[in-house]
């Protein structure tokens, strides 16, 4: 008889479920799933309604042996289960709306994972984590934590920090799409081998080699993306907005696009006011992207992840998550990159940090790639600047004290004054109050 393979979804009502689904079917005969339970909240039902049915078509069109289940009761779901992936959004995008228009109102930058949104997504959302992973280490202790939940860097900081769990890795889809860059504008093909240094933190890495077929290319990548002489089709909005030519001869560096928020910061804020003024945010782009989706989920005739669902910003989230899953289950010993502890691998940085960097994936986790040890010390200050944000935030999430809110605001390079630093603590301590219990004292006392 095969072997029972159950992977459990917190979250499973989000619209990046198919592609997730879509991974472990084109990975079957190697990742042999039987079970895939579907799990969200009593607000996320609806939608979990239809992801389901889609997921139910989706599966018989392939034929594949995998029982699709959907609950809101998490505890039912974990017992037994072999993985656990976790992609939810604590109060939905109605949540993430006021994580970006709130700064903005100030005249600050507002985006998920950075500055006072990412703060305030990550204050939701470690204590939700946390109480996953207890729910996890109770009932199916062995099990793996898959989290593709932002801001991912975050998260993993205040898992390995403050828990003793771990068997839990973080994956983003910024290497996914770099990755996919450099294959598209160097021209690869299948056959080819593509290894990468990549290192940082999440949402802030730089790539400093690359080799295919044992030898680097990488000056060449380098000065055609310099230069602008290089171009990608598959992954275009990595460069919409191109990094200056002497930032990337001077780095001697390829940053990925969310720098483009500490390198571009004045360009950045001003296309986001732009925005604003007219009343918009990325947050309202996405739920119209969200809408459509799931019009398109509801036709009983879908039975395949839709080309649309590429539209979302975190397109390939959840493929590269199927494919750590395969990693761990068949221990491949494969190159990928994701969110874990270092420990004393990185020879310039603390040894008890998170990083995201490239590692080799097995049976037993992720360990950093034996190529890449040392951070490049160009970059080091924004990177020290980034992880002391990261530990406060992730501080604060656990003490709900406001002066721990405020250190995390004042330290990241996004906030430029202490004064509004208090005006968007206090505004968005309010504003997301019933999403927030561990700040109960602390909101009352604001009022």
């Amino acid at each position: 008889m095969r072997k029972k393979l159950k992977v459990v979804t917190i979250g499973g009502g989000s619209s990046y479920t198919p592609e997730l689904l879509e991974g472990f079917i084109k990975r079957y005969d190697e990742l042999p799933i039987t079970e895939l339970w579907l799990v969200d909240v009593e607000g996320g039902k609806a939608k979990q309604d239809i992801i389901y049915d889609l997921c139910v078509r989706m599966v018989e069109r392939a034929g594949v042996s995998i029982e699709i289940h959907k609950t809101l009761d998490r505890r039912e779901a974990l017992a037994g289960a072999d993985f656990v992936t976790t992609q939810l959004r604590v109060g939905q995008l109605k949540a993430r709306e006021l994580d970006e228009r709130i700064p903005l109102s100030h005249g600050y930058l507002g985006q998920e994972t950075n500055g006072a949104g990412g703060l305030f997504k990550g204050l939701r959302t470690i204590p939700v984590i946390f109480d996953i992973i207890k729910d996890v280490e109770e009932i199916c202790p062995d099990a793996w934590v898959i989290n593709f939940t932002n801001p991912a860097g975050m998260v993993t900081e205040a898992v390995f920090r403050h828990t003793q769990f771990k068997k839990f890795i973080g994956v983003c889809n910024i290497p996914v799409g770099m990755k996919m860059f450099i294959q598209d504008v160097l021209k690869l093909s299948a056959e080819d081998d593509l290894s990468i240094d990549l290192f940082g933190l999440n949402h802030m890495v730089f790539i400093k080699d690359v080799l295919v077929n044992g030898e680097s290319r990488f000056a060449e990548l380098l000065d055609g993306v310099a230069s602008g002489t290089l171009t990608a089709g598959s992954v275009k909005n990595i460069f919409d907005l191109p990094f200056s030519e002497g930032l990337i001869r001077s780095l001697n560096l390829l940053p990925c696009s969310y720098l483009l928020y500490y390198f571009k910061q004045k360009e950045m804020l001003a296309i986001e006011m732009g925005e604003f003024y007219k009343g918009g945010a990325r947050a309202t782009v996405v739920q119209k992207v969200e809408k459509q989706l799931f019009d398109l989920y509801k036709n009983p005739e879908l039975n395949v992840k839709p080309k649309e669902l590429e539209l979302r910003g975190g397109a390939y989230y959840s493929d590269a998550a199927c494919e750590v899953i395969s990693a761990i289950y068949n221990d491949k010993q494969t190159e990928q990159y994701v969110n874990f502890p270092h420990n004393g691998h990185i020879d310039n940085i603390p040894a008890d940090w998170a990083v995201e960097m490239t590692c080799t994936i097995g049976r037993d986790g992720a360990k950093p790639h034996p190529r890449v040890t040392h951070f490049d010390d160009k970059v080091l200050g924004l990177i020290y600047t980034i992880k002391g944000f990261e530990i406060a935030a992730s501080e604060a999430a656990l003490s709900g004290k406001l002066n721990d809110v405020l250190l995390a605001l004042n330290l990241s390079p996004l906030i430029h004054s202490d004064k509004d630093a208090e005006i968007l603590a206090r505004e968005m301590l309010l504003a997301h109050e019933a999403l927030l219990p561990n700040f109960a004292d602390t909101i009352a006392a604001l009022k």
